[in-house]
């Protein structure tokens, strides 16, 4: 699975990523709240490419009202075979007004709004995204509310909340004790940076499968590899790649994609020789045909690696 990453996953690097072989591809994080007042801008991130079945919408909310309403929208909404509750986001903004990883404070309501999507919603399958607790590690407490919330799957992020995103607090075998317990699926996240690290965390987890995000911006071929089952990486330009990427979001967004694109080439660009002075050119470029001749400059026709 792709995993959601707010600002990063939308439309244009989805559709690049599924060419890659991903199997899920889920929507950037929507408001629950926005998504209930029939936000245009909001139902514009439910947008999908042809590509993308199965397709998963991710919501983050916390209360049963609104979450119902959203559900009803999305009710509407054809191409849609998976709707996730997010109850992982670490970000305070997220978080501190009860949403995302603040739900798991309070298990009795997690599982009450992932009942409540279960009842309400008309596609085929219902999830939860989660980590390992709030400001300590509960996999028991978590196990029990998972078989009863009556979600099909759910995706363990190995971290607490607070651990944010510090590499030496992720806890594989955590995930593990909730695998053991529970009666769904299991899919397995958090640094998961190459085909081995995948396969470790399979054998330890015992998951079903991997949800990975921050590594598939730099290299998304990862997918490809998992697919194949292979460390050969695809006979692919990485310019090539790049250009694919900047082309689909020039089409959906216009000429406002440069200015969008370049946090994705500073990713793109990592371990690059010359890639800070890359960097500076493209902050100061805002039109697309620029910025295409910059990208095939940069990139040279090595295959990826």
């Amino acid at each position: 699975m792709l995993a959601p990453l707010a600002g990063y996953t939308d439309l244009p690097f989805r559709s690049m990523v599924k060419k890659f072989g991903v199997d899920i591809s889920v929507s950037e994080m929507i408001s629950a709240y926005a998504l209930s007042f029939n936000s245009k801008k909001t139902l514009r991130m439910i947008k999908k490419s042809p590509l993308e079945s199965p397709f998963s919408v991710q919501i983050a909310g916390n209360n049963k009202e609104i979450i119902k309403r959203s559900i009803d929208i999305l009710n509407t909404q054809d191409g849609i075979d998976i709707i996730d509750l997010n109850c992982g986001c670490p970000a305070p903004k997220v978080s501190s007004h009860g949403n995302g990883s603040g739900l798991l404070k309070d298990l009795n309501l997690l599982a009450s709004l992932v009942n409540t999507i279960k009842l309400n919603s008309n596609k085929k399958y219902t999830s939860i995204k989660i980590r390992l607790g709030f400001d300590k590690k509960i996999p028991l407490e978590l196990a029990s509310m998972i078989n009863d919330c009556g979600a099909d799957f759910v995706v363990v992020h190995g971290r607490t909340k607070i651990d944010a995103y510090k590499k030496e607090k992720i806890d594989y075998n955590a995930i593990a004790l909730i695998k053991e317990k529970i009666k769904i699926p299991l899919i397995a996240n958090g640094e998961i940076d190459s085909y081995d690290k995948a396969k470790e965390v399979l054998k330890i987890t015992n998951a079903n499968g991997v949800m990975i995000g921050r590594f598939a911006l730099k290299e998304p071929w990862i997918f490809y590899q998992l697919k194949y089952d292979t460390k050969e990486l695809p006979k692919l330009l990485k310019k090539d790649i790049v250009l694919e990427h900047f082309d689909n979001m020039i089409d959906e967004y216009g000429e406002r994609g440069c200015i969008m694109f370049r946090k994705n080439l500073h990713t793109y660009a990592k371990n690059h020789q010359n890639a800070h002075e890359f960097r500076i050119k493209i902050n100061s470029l805002t039109e697309s045909k620029e910025m295409r001749d910059c990208i095939i400059n940069f990139f040279n026709d090595e295959f990826i690696k």
